[in-house]
């Protein structure tokens, strides 16, 4: 055995020994915005074959502090990102001179797409997720330039286009032309990775409720994306979480946008089917 391979056993271990330490129940709350019911809990589909017995958003993960804060949107720094928005939609950019607004009118337009993205277009074959329609949009109808994922326009449009489906049940598609896609994600989930040799699976299906650190493991649900996360003071896409979390078993992580991080957001969300959107949430 290598120096190398006694290095990464002795630190799997200790990570693995230290950090699922203790366990608690999630909360068993209701979560209510503007007076209407937000499904946090549901029955898993059947193409889940049994790895989880209910659905739990991770809203049901967090301290009441934290819950509290997502029920008002008034206290919800989220929804700073909405406002901006809203700005950018009506705005014309490009050689074409149009805005969001051209063709689509309010943003209300976009009601039900978050909650059945990511998915495979119909007409390229792509898998598309709302971040791929903004900027098929910019780029074939604006005359615009492409946003970088990680930019402050992409992250504002993505949280006004996604709080258009709030309390919309997710029905991400796992059939059909969808179906290889599906398979190649669910693949990833259970690979593990890193110095670590962790997989999606250890934390979020075998560790859920446990604590890592002092971080209440949730089931990795996304239908609460984009999340503002306190700790970082910022909205953070589903594919920018996973870039954290591959990061945390020591690994190289797949660029967003990849074939590999869009197979694996389909195949997260399709285990959410039957919880609803909530978007713009609130995490630690």
């Amino acid at each position: 055995m290598t120096q190398r391979t006694i290095t990464a056993a002795l630190a799997a271990t200790a990570f693995l020994g230290f950090a699922f330490a203790g366990h608690a129940e999630p909360a068993n709350d209701t979560l209510i915005i503007d007076g209407s019911e937000i499904i946090t809990r549901a029955a898993p589909a059947a193409h889940l074959d049994g790895a989880l017995t209910e659905l739990i958003s991770g809203w049901q993960f967090r301290d009441t502090e934290t819950r509290a804060i997502q029920m008002d949107d008034f206290d919800n720094p989220g929804m700073i990102f909405v406002d901006r928005g809203i700005d950018s939609w009506n705005t014309a950019d490009g050689t074409d001179g149009k805005s969001c607004a051209s063709c689509h009118e309010g943003p209300e337009s976009m009601k039900g797409l978050r909650a059945v993205t990511p998915r495979v277009d119909a007409k390229s074959g792509k898998v598309m997720n709302i971040e791929s329609y903004i900027n098929d949009c910019r780029t074939t109808r604006m005359g615009a330039e492409a946003w970088g994922d990680k930019a402050e326009a992409m992250t504002d449009m993505l949280a006004l286009i996604s709080l258009q489906s709030r309390g919309e049940l997710v029905n991400v598609a796992v059939d059909g032309a969808a179906a290889p896609i599906y398979a190649q994600g669910k693949e990833i989930y259970y690979t593990r990775y890193g110095q670590l040799e962790l997989s999606c699976a250890n934390c979020h299906e075998d560790n859920n409720g446990n604590y890592i650190r002092s971080d209440h493991l949730s089931q990795g649900q996304t239908n609460g994306f984009p999340v503002y996360r306190l700790k970082d003071a910022k909205l953070t896409s589903a594919q920018g979480r996973f870039v954290g979390c591959v990061r945390d078993t020591r690994a190289e992580t797949f660029k967003i946008g990849s074939d590999e991080f869009n197979a694996l957001e389909l195949y997260v969300a399709s285990r959410g089917n039957g919880l609803a959107v909530e978007g713009v949430s609130v995490r630690n």
